[in-house]
């Protein structure tokens, strides 16, 4: 009889699991990142991810990092007012309608519009140091990565070396402030890198921009960040660790 009893309260729970839907389910009309990912470019796509980050709101738009189980979008000017963005904290679901298209590589979602939805999911990081300089570095683009075991080196940029490890603006010229992107270059297996903190999503208070600004040739670093892509990857890093 207890057995009994046992059998219908997991069957019950069971069924209500399944009648409240699982939050990793696309709802109807909804793209799998499979099918955005195969879907041509300036066509209406639907879908549904989660907030990882987002860069500072302006205009009544917003540039979402967003991220599900399978993979990973970027969601440039959203529509999206004042107020709606306090709500798109990390790990918020939200169901996006909008237009894929790419620009110099990246594949992003524009034209957009949101809701949101239940559910919350925050990425780890997922280890990419391995796959820099290979073709299949690109089906990671923007997923929240890292990158283990980077050496530092002089900043160089078209032939032109800044002998510095970082420069403001991608050439160190004129004044800079918060609104300044660093940009580093780190090396790993004989190949050289460039990386950018991007002051719109980690500005000159934050402890990344403070960490690349102390950053020294030949330093090694762990990093963190989203695998942007303009003209080939140009990750847009939240964390360094010097070791």
């Amino acid at each position: 009889m207890k057995k009994s009893l046992v059998l219908i309260l997991a069957l019950t729970l069971v069924l209500a699991f399944t009648a409240c839907g699982d939050s990793d389910a696309k709802s109807e009309g909804v793209m799998t990142h499979a099918e955005y990912t195969a879907a041509a470019l300036e066509s209406e796509v639907v879908i549904e991810a989660y907030v990882q980050a987002h860069q500072s709101w302006w205009d009544n738009t917003i540039k979402v990092y967003a991220q599900d189980k399978d993979g990973a979008y970027f969601l440039y000017n959203m529509s999206c007012s004042e107020e709606d963005s306090k709500k798109l904290t990390p790990g918020t679901k939200i169901k996006v309608t909008g237009h894929k298209t790419e620009w110099s590589g990246e594949v992003e979602i524009i034209d957009a519009t949101f809701e949101i939805m239940s559910g919350n999911y925050i990425a780890k990081a997922t280890d990419v140091t391995s796959l820099l300089g290979k073709d299949d570095l690109i089906k990671h683009q923007n997923e929240f990565v890292s990158f283990k075991g980077m050496t530092v080196e002089t900043y160089e940029k078209d032939g032109v070396s800044y002998d510095c490890a970082f420069v403001y603006n991608d050439d160190n010229s004129g004044d800079h402030d918060s609104n300044s992107d660093l940009y580093f270059n780190v090396s790993v297996n004989g190949q050289t890198y460039t990386f950018c903190v991007e002051s719109y999503l980690c500005d000159n208070t934050t402890d990344v921009y403070k960490a690349v600004e102390n950053l020294k040739v030949g330093d090694v670093v762990d990093l963190e960040g989203f695998l942007y892509w303009y003209n080939g990857a140009n990750p847009h890093i939240t964390s360094v660790t010097v070791k």
